[in-house]
């Protein structure tokens, strides 16, 4: 086989084997916007494409999840963010389903989030990274993360609804 055909079947199979779950980090750094996640991925996978060469022998799932997090704050930087046009007619067909509607509320208040501290939280407590692993990611220092991480938790438990008291 030669080399770039060896280069472009370990690329599929990479992107077959994660690409479900840098969507799911996608769309929890984009605070829901499933559009925008698969074109964030698209942009990492892009990315991970072209340096393939010399990452191919390193982490490749931090590195995917790292170019994940990176495009994700770089169109999040963007003052003119592509948008798809909006129309008032409804399409003739029916559009993927939405796999994330139990996340709805977790989205909306991770939304509330900065960006840097909305990817700390997520690295941390949904993709279940170490703190050396999240800097790793995140391209920071491990304090980084903790002061990130740990704000980020005590805005959540804020903006969440505090249960009634039912002691009488």
């Amino acid at each position: 086989m030669e080399p770039t055909a060896e280069r472009d079947q370990e690329f599929t199979e990479f992107v077959r084997a994660h690409r479900a779950g840098l969507v799911r980090l996608a769309v929890l750094l984009l605070s829901g916007d499933q559009g925008r996640a698969e074109d964030v991925v698209q942009t990492a996978l892009t990315r991970l494409y072209l340096a393939w060469p010399r990452v191919r022998g390193a982490n490749l799932d931090a590195y995917g999840r790292r170019c994940v997090v990176n495009a994700a704050i770089d169109d999040r930087r963007t003052v003119f963010r592509r948008r798809e046009q909006v129309h008032a007619q409804v399409p003739d067909t029916a559009g993927p389903e939405q796999p994330y509607t139990d996340y709805a509320d977790l989205l909306a208040l991770l939304g509330c989030l900065s960006t840097r501290m909305r990817a700390a939280v997520v690295l941390r407590y949904v993709e279940g990274l170490d703190v050396a692993a999240a800097a790793q990611v995140l391209g920071c220092s491990q304090g980084t993360v903790r002061s990130q991480s740990t704000r980020g938790l005590v805005r959540l438990r804020k903006m969440l609804p505090q249960p009634a008291n039912t002691s009488h």
